[in-house]
C-alpha cells in the first residue's frame, strides 16, 4: 500500500513539474497538441534534424524552420467543442 501511494505522488508531482505529462483530466486532443508541439520543437531546436527534414523536402532550411513553428500554434486543428 506504502508503495503505491508513494508511486502515485510521484506521479502527482512528475506531472505539476512537466506539462506535457498531462494528468486525469487531460483530453486526447490536448495529449496529442503537446506531443506535436514537443516534437515540431525538437526538430526546429536540433539542426541536423531540421537539415536533414529541409534536404528531404528540397526546401529551404529557413522556410522548414517558418513552416513548423506556424504548425506548433495548432499542430492537431481547433479544439474540440467543450461539454460542461
Amino acid at each position: 500500500m506504502a508503495d503505491k501511494l508513494r508511486n502515485q505522488q510521484e506521479l502527482e508531482r512528475l506531472q505539476a513539474k512537466y506539462i506535457g505529462t498531462g494528468h486525469p483530466d487531460t483530453s486526447s486532443w490536448e495529449w496529442r497538441t503537446n506531443i506535436q508541439r514537443d516534437t515540431y520543437a525538437s526538430i526546429v531546436g536540433h539542426r541536423p534534424l531540421l537539415t536533414y527534414i529541409s534536404l528531404a523536402e528540397n526546401e529551404p532550411l529557413t522556410k522548414t524552420r517558418a513552416r513548423l513553428i506556424r504548425k506548433m500554434v495548432q499542430p492537431c486543428g481547433p479544439p474540440p467543442p467543450r461539454e460542461d
